[in-house]
């Protein structure tokens, strides 16, 4: 692959994104293949795009148990407001995702564009090729499964459980719309592929992507975080059992499914 230099484009891949392309391809089984600086950009551009969405995931946390101790000491005057700043917090973090997500799109599009060639038979993965109906599933079943918890919390009697329940239901509807963003995003983004090798490598990085997306780290903190300490004892085993049940499909899911380089080979009908 071909990088022309653009006037208004990226810097191009350092030595150490070149070495960390020849590990990526070595790791995936792909050792006939030279790492590019195409390949290396496009992986360069991910890492620092993960980093930042895992850094607003952890922001939403804190943001939420914030909010979550105004409910506990601050002025009844006041909780409202704490409430609208943490959703002006989802808004900020959803509007943060995008741009993220119109980064990497931006990266790929101008990789696209200097390409000599394309692959003869490009494919756009839909996502029961990239996500699969495993973690699909598991991305389903922890957002019921939270807001399950946050529902039941709603019916408990205790005014402080019931503000705290509120608390925790936008923070689950913020991760679950970023989530949806950053899915979007992954379906939707082009094709930047040449040849057969760097059109698996395109499909094994969606496949990776897709699959980070499935960790319910956010979904199994929140309520933890937020009304463990004043929920009834109940709902303390509940969100126990939930915990240790998503964090466990989740690791059977990624120890026992395919490697993504298998999964990308599937999806382009290579045997």
């Amino acid at each position: 692959m071909t990088r022309e230099a653009l006037p208004d484009a990226d810097p191009p891949a350092g030595a150490a994104d070149l070495r960390a392309a020849g590990v990526w391809l070595t790791v995936h089984g792909m050792t006939e293949a030279a790492p590019t600086p195409l390949l290396a950009e496009r992986l360069a551009v991910r890492v620092r795009a993960r980093l930042a969405a895992q850094i607003g995931a952890a922001v939403l946390i804190i943001g939420s148990a914030l909010a979550a101790v105004s409910a506990f000491g601050g002025s009844q005057r006041y909780r409202p407001l704490s409430l609208l700043a943490l959703t002006a917090l989802v808004v900020a973090l959803l509007l943060m995702q995008s741009l993220l997500d119109w980064w990497v799109r931006r990266v790929d599009r101008r990789a696209s564009a200097t390409l000599s060639r394309r692959a003869a038979h490009s494919i756009q993965p839909g996502w029961r090729a990239v996500l699969g109906r495993p973690f699909a599933a598991l991305m389903v079943g922890t957002f019921v499964g939270g807001m399950g918890l946050a529902g039941s919390a709603l019916a408990v009697p205790d005014r402080l459980v019931r503000q705290l329940a509120v608390v925790l239901l936008i923070g689950l509807l913020g991760v679950t719309a970023i989530t949806a963003v950053q899915l979007r995003h992954l379906l939707r983004r082009p094709v930047v592929a040449e040849d057969e090798e760097s059109l698996t490598a395109d499909v094994i990085m969606r496949v990776e992507d897709a699959r980070e997306l499935t960790a319910p780290n956010v979904q199994v903190t929140l309520p933890m975080v937020l009304a463990f300490g004043a929920a009834p004892g109940w709902w303390r085993v509940a969100a126990v059992a939930y915990l240790l049940v998503a964090m466990g499909a989740f690791v059977v899911l990624r120890t026992r499914s395919s490697p993504s380089a298998t999964v990308a080979r599937r999806v382009m009908g290579a045997r």
